[in-house]
């Protein structure tokens, strides 16, 4: 099991400074709105891959009073062995100076945070995505991508280059005679790396597949999951290198219609997540509120069980306020299935009467005004 062993911030959201010790129980985070739960369990979220949790901007995170400088530190337990893991941005950048996250490991430099994910895997649950069956595709791509990233760490690498790859293809086509010489070479590198973050979803989505046909007897009721999309459906019974050759030959043809467009209309970058609530074979978009939120915790569970059966160890688990819209019985069964996973559990929530079924096994940690104190 990796877990956080102690956490420490430095001038991060509401936390000037902050110390926190834990261990294996479960880590409950309890007191009023605004008080600094969250952005605790979203430091740890800076521990993995990517912008946190909420999303935020480096200087969104920073305390308000200070210079724009902040840092999250952790000694971890995780599949190397005990680590000390930190991320921050050192310092105010000079004006018009671009701010820039540093990473580190046992006090050495590392290029990004996905170096972390060698020490720690971090899984999270907030609000936010419970629109995630209804909302915009791009949820559900950022939802797969964290997914995939489980599988290869270096996912994340390949998006950002794709990414790049296709705002160099779209600036070219803004002019009215682009060099076809260099669109030929940007569609070639495109369509790489388009058939190489295709297979790496398409095969996420195979593994965490087979996990979530394991759990029938939920009850968080288990989903099919399926990737709407022509390349990662091809990909099973196609040749990468064909894939490759017939997505340039599309890149190729609708030049112009991209062009007119401003963007790339077709590609994996427009990929979406189908989800089917299986027990009653509709879409998840169809289903009631309360099924949905039992879908969504079932997702999560099953890719943190995935992340566990692939390295031998289960993930650190983020649940923010998620106790608050169970039943009695759901309550019940999610503290089960979290013992069972073995994981290491961060769970938030105003009410610590909503806990009172694991107090006894857990720390309870009220927060107040970024700060803390643990109450057992």
């Amino acid at each position: 099991m990796a877990r956080v062993l102690r956490l420490t911030l430095t001038d991060f959201r509401n936390y000037r400074a902050a110390t926190l010790q834990a261990d294996a129980r479960p880590i409950v985070l309890y007191g009023p709105n605004g008080a600094g739960k969250t952005n605790l369990i979203e430091a740890i979220s800076f521990l993995a891959p990517g912008r946190g949790l909420r999303r935020a901007t480096l200087e969104e995170v920073a305390f308000q009073e200070g210079d724009g400088s902040w840092a999250v530190a952790a000694e971890v337990e995780g599949a190397l062995g005990l680590a000390t893991l930190g991320t921050g941005v050192e310092r105010a950048p000079e004006e018009g100076a671009l701010t820039q996250r540093k990473c580190r490991i046992d006090r050495e430099p590392v290029a990004s945070a996905a170096a972390f994910v060698d020490h720690l895997r971090v899984v999270w649950l907030v609000p936010a995505m419970d629109s995630l069956f209804v909302g915009a595709p791009s949820e559900r791509r950022r939802f797969l991508d964290r997914l995939a990233l489980a599988v290869d760490a270096e996912h994340a690498g390949r998006i950002n280059a794709l990414e790049r790859a296709l705002r160099s293809r779209n600036r070219l086509l803004l002019d009215s005679r682009p060099d076809p010489h260099w669109l030929d070479a940007v569609e070639h590198e495109t369509a790489e790396l388009a058939v190489a973050v295709a297979g790496l979803r398409a095969e996420a989505v195979r593994r965490l597949g087979a996990v979530l046909a394991s759990r029938q007897d939920s009850s968080f009721p288990p989903a099919e999951i399926a990737l709407d999309g022509w390349m990662e459906q091809l990909l099973p019974t196609h040749p990468a290198v064909e894939i490759e050759e017939r997505y340039r030959a599309v890149l190729r043809d609708n030049r112009g219609r991209d062009a007119a467009a401003g963007r790339t209309l077709d590609g994996p970058h427009l990929t979406d997540l189908s989800v089917l609530y299986a027990r009653k074979s509709i879409p998840a978009a169809d289903a009631s509120t309360g099924e949905q939120k039992a879908l969504l915790i079932g997702l999560v569970l099953a890719h943190a069980r995935l992340i566990a059966e692939m390295t031998a160890s289960a993930p650190v688990l983020l649940l923010d306020e998620i106790v608050a819209h169970l039943d009695p019985a759901r309550r019940t069964a999610l503290h089960a299935e979290l013992a069972l996973l073995g994981a290491q559990v961060w769970m938030t929530g105003a009410d610590p009467a909503l806990f009172a079924e694991i107090k006894d096994d857990a720390a309870m940690i009220e927060v107040r005004s970024g700060r803390l104190q643990l109450q057992n």
